[in-house]
């Protein structure tokens, strides 16, 4: 069985907290607070991204999250095809870590080119036992 739940976001810096509040209620609906955290960190780094890089002028980004029975998947969808990129981020820098975050706290993540839709930016989450009665 898969639960599934989305939502658009107005790109606007309110909406990153919206995104994680969003997150955090579905997850708790779902019995699924073992991952909560990471899954929380890298919402609101997939978020950002979509905000600052990859949303469209008068276009929204969507969050989806699919819990199945062992893995969770965060989905950010957004406006242009532009491939996010990771760098290795200078010790001076005030940004670039986002991408270096979800793939140290996710269990895989990856980019879906939807051609003239824009592109989805995932993460999984293999859950650490039963959902929560």
């Amino acid at each position: 069985m898969t639960d599934t739940t989305q939502r658009f976001f107005d790109p606007r810096p309110e909406s990153i907290g919206q995104a994680r509040k969003f997150t955090t209620e579905a997850l708790g609906g779902w019995g699924l607070l073992d991952r909560a955290e990471d899954i929380r960190l890298c919402v609101s780094e997939l978020a950002t991204n979509a905000l600052l890089h990859a949303t469209v002028t008068g276009h929204r980004f969507l969050v989806r999250l699919d819990a199945g029975e062992e893995v969770v998947r965060l989905e950010v969808h957004d406006s242009r095809r532009q491939q996010p990129a990771t760098r290795e981020p200078a010790a001076t820098d005030l940004s670039g870590r986002g991408l270096v975050l979800v793939a140290a706290l996710s269990d895989g993540w990856g980019v879906e080119d939807c051609g003239s839709l824009g592109k989805i930016v995932w993460s999984s989450f293999k859950a650490a036992g039963d959902r929560a009665s």
